[in-house]
């Protein structure tokens, strides 16, 4: 039987180092519209664009994808997720999957995978992804956030600092990264259940998820045990910089 599940991509106009980052062409199309097809290539039943603009709007018409003009003022990507499962009227245990605007060679196999996983975990309320981390700079960048997991793929903590810090190893040498320790680097894609939505925009931020800026912590904070695993296909770059955009165009033109 297949799962059930509804993707949502949150697609804001505003982007501090990208202005427009959701309509930037890209191949002819812009970028939202290739999140879109790649969404649609997974097993969802339904693909669905969320947006704060109305121009976004007009675009994603366009090209015949369901939009939902949602409220400019929240919090969070999550926060604009509740609204748009209310607006669907989705039950409490229904699944949705928070897809990236900024994405556009997603693969669709580890949306299903994420979506899969938070079924086959009734403990958790959330799951998201992961991947190994090889490079000392990675673990060392604040821009990729790193995740410890528990004996049963669950998250104890996610931080933008070096995580788990290797005492001795890094006292001695941060050049290269101790064997024994699995880093690994978060992947930015969540699936939830409608009633968790609920109860974290109830719950609004927290201390700690506005010091890390990570919103994830906001569950942990609240004791909702969040599901990792390495993603079966490593996603390729997310478009953050006028760089990253162009190496998107480059592989997609070709």
């Amino acid at each position: 039987m297949s799962l059930n599940f509804t993707v949502v991509i949150p697609a804001r106009l505003r982007s501090t180092r990208l202005p427009g980052k959701p309509l930037l062409p890209i191949a002819g199309k812009p970028m939202v519209q290739h999140v879109w097809e790649q969404a649609r290539k997974s097993g969802a039943s339904r693909v669905v664009i969320a947006t704060d603009d109305a121009s976004i709007v007009e675009a994603c018409q366009a090209f015949g994808a369901q939009v939902l003009l949602t409220r400019a003022d929240h919090e969070s990507g999550t926060d604009r997720l509740a609204e748009v499962a209310a607006h669907l009227g989705l039950p409490s245990d229904a699944i949705v999957v928070n897809v990236q605007g900024d994405e556009p060679l997603i693969p669709p196999v580890i949306i299903d995978q994420v979506a899969a996983n938070l079924a086959a975990h009734p403990e958790a309320g959330i799951a998201t992804l992961a991947e190994p981390i090889h490079e000392p700079q990675t673990v060392f960048n604040p821009n990729a956030v790193k995740v410890v997991s528990d004996k049963h793929g669950l998250a104890l903590t996610f931080s933008r600092a070096p995580l788990p810090w290797a005492r001795d190893a890094f006292a001695k040498d941060r050049e290269q990264l101790p064997e024994a320790v699995p880093y690994r680097r978060h992947i930015g894609m969540y699936a939830y259940r409608v009633g968790f939505l609920q109860d974290f925009v109830s719950w609004g931020p927290c201390w700690l998820e506005q010091t890390e800026a990570l919103e994830q912590l906001r569950a942990l904070w609240h004791g909702v045990r969040i599901h990792v695993e390495d993603a079966i296909e490593a996603p390729a770059v997310g478009v953050d910089t006028p760089e990253d955009l162009e190496r998107v165009r480059r592989l997609l033109e070709a």
